[in-house]
């Protein structure tokens, strides 16, 4: 944006600074243009006199002696026409075209004494002219040419001072656009980078009152609306988070109770319907667990990116190395594994392989990823890798099971979204999820493809480290 405006005010500053200089440059030329033409229409007088006092004696010595002295001087020809006969100096003929059309001009009494604009980098003379005699009668006719010269450098050295004066009225005016457009747009900028960081952890600091009043104005209104959004957003998590806890404890005095019922009940119809209200405990149970595990991560998430944790002195991430957790959780999980029928490998890590991650958060991620691989891919052989990305490094779960349908992959990660084909497999949907927002909260990304011919693979993707060691 500043960019923008700054194009637009300095284009309006050009346009400024070029119409002041232009109108400044005319009224130099006008001027040099006027002062020449007193001069010269006043030499053009003088020698009119001369003349015709030298055409009533007969004399035209003394006329001759005045014209070869000022075209010595002014360098300037001077051509004189009496009635028996031409006097000229400085080299001006009449048979020149603007010459002899000055001479016409003047026969039939027509005085041309006014000089075209000066103009700086112009080129040849002027010429001008005037009849003299009596009020009735013509006697000849004086043409004097005007040396353009000389005003025309003193226009250029006007040109030159204007130039630079405009090029630093030009600057100083740019400087103060910078200034002004930097003044105006800072409070613009601290309230998109406020907004973007409302969307991505839900919070955002207090703007500071600077700029127009305008701008003030809506900075507070906006820290008002989004301390307002913020409260809102903590206190739903707080009262998810609280009314799952608050719900464990009912729910284990149930199971209890329900544990007692179950030793003292002794037909097989009460048997079977006290494991049935087990089972739903259980279900109630996991599902309770899965909601406190999700309100954690999106917590977690709401923090925001690991670089923006790194840079307001967040310490809970830092470079680790992958390998042992995934080692770790591949050990857990292989009993259930085998239960299941599924073959677990772990792939030995590439030479250099750092994330910038949280262990235990990562150690989640990949339980759940591996439990929902045993879980729907029962039978298959399940891989656990470490691979180098273009931008840095990843983390794969792969299985050659049934996998999901492309639309399906989409939803997947959609909160308590199962697939209809696993319906009759226990689960909670909050898995992938939760996956989801712990990779954010790590500055990782989760993504979800089909594995060819068949099968589903799940990738964890960790931008490389920074050499300062922040993602």
């Amino acid at each position: 944006m500043k960019v923008r405006v700054l194009a637009i005010l300095s284009l309006l500053v050009v346009v400024i600074v070029v119409t002041v200089s232009s109108v400044i440059l005319t009224s130099a030329s006008r001027e040099l243009t006027q002062e020449l033409q007193i001069n010269r229409v006043a030499a053009l007088n003088r020698f009119a006199q001369l003349a015709s006092d030298s055409a009533e004696d007969g004399n035209t010595t003394q006329l001759q002696r005045e014209m070869d002295r000022y075209s010595e001087l002014y360098g300037e020809g001077i051509l004189i026409r009496l009635q028996e006969k031409k006097i000229r100096s400085g080299g001006l003929s009449e048979d020149q075209p603007e010459v002899r059309d000055a001479l016409n001009r003047a026969s039939l009494n027509l005085s041309d004494t006014t000089l075209n604009p000066i103009r700086a980098f112009g080129t040849g003379n002027d010429i001008i002219s005037r009849p003299f005699g009596t009020a009735s009668q013509v006697l000849g006719e004086v043409v004097v040419e005007v040396n353009l010269d000389a005003a025309r450098q003193k226009l250029r050295e006007r040109w030159l001072v204007v130039g630079l004066a405009a090029a630093a009225l030009g600057a100083l005016l740019l400087v103060a656009a910078s200034r002004i457009t930097a003044w105006v747009l800072r409070p613009v900028h601290r309230l998109s980078k406020a907004v973007h960081e409302l969307e991505a952890t839900g919070k955002t600091s207090q703007l500071p009152e600077a700029g127009p009043p305008e701008l003030r104005e809506l900075s507070r209104s906006f820290t008002a609306m989004a301390d307002t959004v913020t409260e809102s957003m903590e206190s739903q998590r707080r009262l998810i988070a609280d009314t799952s806890h608050q719900l464990r404890n009912p729910v284990g005095a149930l199971r209890l109770r329900i544990d007692l019922l179950q030793l003292a009940l002794r037909s097989e119809p009460g048997k079977e319907a006290a494991a049935g209200v087990v089972a739903e405990l259980e279900r109630v149970e996991e599902m309770l667990e899965g909601v406190l595990k999700l309100a954690t991560a999106e917590h977690r998430a709401s923090e925001g990116s690991a670089r923006a944790e790194q840079e307001s002195g967040h310490q809970r991430l830092g470079i680790t190395n992958p390998f042992p957790v995934l080692q770790g959780e591949v050990e857990r999980a292989t009993p259930a594994a085998h239960l299941a029928g599924a073959q677990l490998t772990l792939v030995g890590p590439p030479s250099d392989s750092p994330i910038v991650c949280d262990p235990d958060e990562l150690a989640h991620m990949v339980g759940e990823l591996l439990a929902n691989a045993i879980k729907y891919a029962p039978g298959a052989r399940i891989t656990v890798a470490i691979k180098a990305t273009k931008g840095g490094t990843a983390v794969e779960i792969s299985d050659d099971g049934p996998g999901l349908p492309a639309e399906q992959l989409a939803a997947s990660t959609t909160r308590f979204w199962r697939a209809p084909q696993h319906s009759s497999i226990p689960g909670n949907g909050l898995g992938m999820t939760i996956v989801e927002r712990l990779a954010e909260a790590n500055g990782a990304k989760l993504v979800l493809e089909s594995r060819e011919p068949h099968g589903l693979t799940a990738r964890l993707e960790f931008a490389r480290p920074r050499e300062d060691g922040h993602a």
